[in-house]
C-alpha cells in the first residue's frame, strides 16, 4: 500500500482531486502507484488500463483490478458515464490519437483528469536553442531515438485544443519539475513558460 509521502507528488495532486468513494478508470496506470493510493486513501473503486504486461503484473501483485489494454484503441469498449473521473497522466503524449483518446475519456467518465510534459518548459526550450537537441529533464527524460512520445504538447496547445472541443477546463495547475505546483503560474503565458508538467481537471 502506497502511504501519501510515498506517492509522486504529482500522482498525489491527481489523487486529492478525487472524491472519496468515485469510480474512476486509471488509463495508463502503470505499476499502480495511483490505484492503489485511490483505493486505500480515497476509499474508490478504482480499476485501471495498461499496455504493458509488466505493469499489469505489479498491479495485480499489489492486488489491484487492472486489465491489458491500449487507450488508442480500447477505451471505446467502455459504456458511456460509466465512472466518475478517467485519469490520463504522462500518458497524452505517448497515444497515437489524443484528441480522440481526449474525447473517449470525457465519454467514459463524467470528469477527465490529465497531466502531461509541457514542451513549452524553459529548459526544454533552452535545450533546443543553446545546444540543438531534442531536451531531456525529469519528465522528458529518454533519449529522441527511443522515446515512447509522439505527440508533444505545450500548455497552451492542450488549452486550445480543449476550446476546440468544446472542453470546459474546471481546474488547471502548473507543476515544477520537483512535482510541486507553482502558485503563482496564474496566467497560461507563464504557467507554459514555467511548468514541467501541466495537469488539468476537465468536463464536457
Amino acid at each position: 500500500m502506497n502511504r501519501p509521502q510515498d506517492i509522486r507528488v504529482d500522482l498525489l495532486l491527481i489523487g486529492q482531486m478525487v472524491r472519496s468513494g468515485s469510480r474512476v478508470l486509471d488509463v495508463g496506470c502503470g505499476d499502480g502507484a495511483l490505484l492503489d493510493y485511490l483505493v486505500s486513501e480515497r476509499g474508490a473503486d478504482a480499476r485501471g488500463i495498461e499496455i504493458s504486461q509488466a505493469g499489469v503484473n505489479a498491479c495485480v501483485a499489489r492486488g489491484l483490478s487492472v486489465v491489458q489494454g491500449d487507450a488508442d484503441t480500447d477505451l471505446k469498449d467502455y459504456p458511456s458515464g460509466a465512472f466518475d473521473y478517467a485519469i490520463l497522466s504522462q500518458t497524452l503524449q505517448a497515444t497515437r490519437n489524443p484528441k480522440n483518446v481526449l474525447i473517449e475519456l470525457l465519454r467514459i467518465g463524467k470528469r477527465a483528469i490529465v497531466s502531461f510534459p509541457n514542451f513549452g518548459y524553459w529548459r526544454v526550450r533552452g535545450g533546443l536553442f543553446f545546444k540543438g537537441c531534442m531536451p531531456n529533464t525529469g519528465t522528458l527524460n529518454n533519449p529522441w531515438y527511443s522515446t515512447p512520445n509522439i505527440h508533444f504538447c505545450t500548455i497552451r496547445d492542450f488549452v486550445n485544443l480543449c476550446n476546440e472541443l468544446g472542453i470546459t477546463i474546471e481546474k488547471s495547475m502548473a507543476i515544477s519539475s520537483s512535482g510541486r505546483p507553482i502558485p503563482w503560474a496564474h496566467s497560461l503565458w507563464v504557467a507554459n513558460l514555467a511548468a514541467d508538467q501541466g495537469l488539468f481537471v476537465l468536463r464536457r
